[in-house]
């Protein structure tokens, strides 16, 4: 058990903090940021998983309850390979941290799950206070996943939620050229299609609840940057690199942002992109990144999994 905890806690310390800076500076996810999110995740998924595990067994050497709980169905043999009757100080220790970091890590997100909700609530009556005035007997439904409303502005976001809604103002209407505005829908669709809204509120949880780790705070800041570069992409498939990045220049040459989330920098950086594409990973590198970054989540289990599966065999 004691060779467990320290191999999970090698791990977690290896993808929270040396990988996480390694893939920050690497160039290969603006030219696939769907793959450089997917990678993230795994990353993200592997620390929590090793947190987990090492959890469940340090308090399975701890707690006697949990013991019979977690090992009931385990043969004695495998009971015995983890040599759980004497947990170190150091064990009991670490226990009590991961447990107490279980429950922040709860806390923040479902603060964030209920703020997000919050949120949303207001951002649907402020529409409703703007939105035009339908006949009598038309409900909201029959405004439909898109709404325009009456403002010189120019904007466009959607807004996640049952159902989600595509705004946009008269404004943009007026400014954009019809491929450009299908340019920012689609880009706007595309972050709907991905729930890229989920993922927002899940880096933005653990960025707040833990902003001393590496990990969590890079994850954070890529997150927010590669959905707009996944997005973008989107959109330029559809409609052209070209078409896509005069939209960009078009809806924010007055502001200098897109959104509430983005900044000058990132624009730019979009704008850049999208005017000088680069091209995409090969199919054969997708395959292999994609694959090897969703065994690494697998790690964890089969250290935790290794003493036993070794008493059985």
């Amino acid at each position: 058990m004691t060779f467990c905890l320290l191999l999970l806690s090698a791990v977690a310390l290896t993808a929270a903090v040396p990988v996480p800076r390694a893939l920050t500076r690497a160039e290969w996810p603006e030219r696939d940021p769907v793959v450089a999110l997917w990678v993230w995740q795994c990353l993200v998924a592997t620390v929590l998983l090793c947190c987990l595990t090492a959890l469940v067994l340090g308090a399975a050497a701890v707690f006697h309850t949990v013991r019979g709980h977690v090992f009931a169905p385990a043969p004695p043999a495998v009971t015995a390979a983890y040599d759980l009757s004497a947990a170190p100080a150091w064990a009991v220790v670490l226990t009590l941290l991961l447990g107490c970091g279980a429950a922040w890590t709860t806390a923040m997100l479902a603060r964030e799950l209920v703020e997000a909700r919050r949120r949303r609530g207001q951002a649907r009556a402020h529409l409703r206070e703007r939105a035009p005035d339908l006949p009598p007997g038309l409900g909201a439904a029959a405004r439909g996943p898109l709404l325009v409303l009456e403002d010189e502005y120019p904007d466009a976001w959607w807004l996640p939620g049952s159902p989600s809604q595509l705004v946009v103002t008269t404004g943009a209407l007026h400014r954009l050229t019809d491929h450009q505005l299908d340019a920012v829908l689609t880009h706007e669709r595309g972050h709907a299609r991905a729930r890229h809204d989920w993922l927002l509120h899940l880096s933005t949880a653990l960025a707040t609840g833990f902003p001393q780790v590496p990990l969590f705070s890079h994850f954070c800041d890529q997150t927010h940057r590669l959905v707009e570069l996944a997005a973008d992409d989107t959109a330029s498939r559809r409609c052209g690199h070209l078409t896509t990045a005069l939209a960009l220049i078009e809806l924010n040459q007055h502001r200098g942002v897109l959104s509430c989330a983005s900044t000058h920098r990132l624009l730019g950086e979009r704008v850049d992109r999208l005017l000088e594409p680069q091209p995409r990973l090969g199919p054969r590198h997708r395959l292999l990144t994609t694959t090897a970054a969703a065994l690494i989540p697998l790690l964890p289990l089969l250290i935790a999994f290794a003493p036993g599966l070794t008493a059985l065999s």
